[in-house]
């Protein structure tokens, strides 16, 4: 299987309850994307509502979506999201990235960061920028994918008392 992208689709209550499933389902497998486990989609809801507020028709952000070309379902996603500040505005932040845990071991992480690479580029954009969570493993894959770290903060993440966790960011430089 494969996936097939949508940059800034419309963003039907349908999509967004879409989202904000695959967004629970991530958080609850694991993943980091701005919670912790155990969380449902109401609780996912307000954070969900404030990132599509930026990528909406008049919002500086925008939103890559993956589809599996098999099922058809909504495999992974990301935000590019802009600073909001004119000397930045020659690279984007790369926020909640995640693939649905159904759709782990295919590859498609790959592909979704390889897309968004290739979406700004086409943008001439001069690079991108992500912050990981520390603890998961989460280096290496965005090292395969070529970026680099180049900073990290630790314990700057509290997931539970006496669980910190470094803030790690990384940069890939498009130009």
């Amino acid at each position: 299987m494969t996936l097939s992208f949508t940059l800034d689709p419309d963003l039907t209550p349908e999509l967004r309850d879409g989202i904000v499933r695959l967004w629970a389902d991530v958080t609850n497998a694991g993943g980091a994307v701005g919670f912790v486990p155990p969380v449902t989609p109401a609780e996912v809801l307000a954070t969900a509502d404030r990132q599509f507020a930026g990528a909406g028709a008049d919002g500086p952000d925008r939103l890559l979506v993956a589809h599996d070309s098999g099922t058809g379902r909504i495999a992974g996603l990301l935000f590019f999201e802009s600073m909001r500040f004119p000397l930045m505005e020659h690279w984007r932040m790369l926020k909640r990235v995640m693939v649905h845990p159904d759709f782990q071991g295919r590859g498609y992480g790959v592909e979704l960061m390889a897309e968004a690479e290739r979406t700004a580029r086409g943008w001439g954009l001069a690079g991108l920028r992500l912050t990981a969570r520390g603890g998961l493993g989460l280096e290496s894959f965005y090292r395969r994918c070529g970026y680099q770290e180049v900073g990290r903060v630790p314990g700057a993440i509290r997931v539970a008392p006496g669980d910190d966790r470094d803030d790690i960011t990384f940069w890939r430089g498009l130009a």
